[in-house]
């Protein structure tokens, strides 16, 4: 019998691969737009952006939007050892070469699914998560209370579900008239 994969076994999936990676600093979820950017003060940040759920016919596809970004330091905020060059007004091309790295290393994680379940693979229960298709990763920079930039992809992730009815909490008698 399979054990069921809940929106939260995904979620605190996707948030222990952030956590684990040396790069990124802070994992968050839900819309991009509800995030307090002046009160976080540890980058890089990972963002999981919650956009639907379908079903097939032996398991649910999550559907998200992940955010890989960090704070770009202008000219202004530099020392000389920061400097690269006099023509650079800002990092912000290291922050995107950083940032896409990091969203290449999610996205490798999720399509090689071994690397998640620290048990091995002999349980069909043992905590399994399969990225679907490809990415395209497109570049962003905002500027709410400060600068950001980095990546945001979409990706499908999709895990098993037998659908049992006998499971779900209803009374025995029939349901239809």
């Amino acid at each position: 019998m399979i054990e069921n994969k809940t929106y939260n076994n995904v979620i605190n999936t996707l948030k222990n691969i952030g956590t684990a990676h040396e790069q990124i600093a802070t994992v968050t979820t839900g819309d991009i737009f509800d995030i307090n950017l002046e009160k976080m003060e540890e980058f890089v940040l990972m963002h999981v952006n919650p956009v639907n759920v379908t079903t097939g016919d032996f398991g649910l596809t999550y559907n998200f939007q992940i955010f890989i970004c960090d704070l770009v330091s202008e000219d202004a905020n530099w020392t000389a050892t920061n400097i690269q060059s006099a023509n650079n007004l800002s990092n912000e091309q290291e922050v995107l070469s950083e940032t896409l790295q990091i969203s290449v290393d999610i996205i490798s994680l999720l399509r090689h699914s071994l690397q998640q379940s620290a048990a091995g693979v002999n349980d069909i229960n043992d905590p399994l998560y399969f990225g679907e298709g490809q990415q395209t990763l497109e570049p962003f920079t905002e500027r709410f209370d400060n600068l950001l930039t980095g990546w945001v992809f979409s990706i499908s992730i999709l895990v098993a579900n037998d659908f049992d009815a006998c499971a779900v909490p209803i009374t025995a008698r029939g349901q239809g008239e």
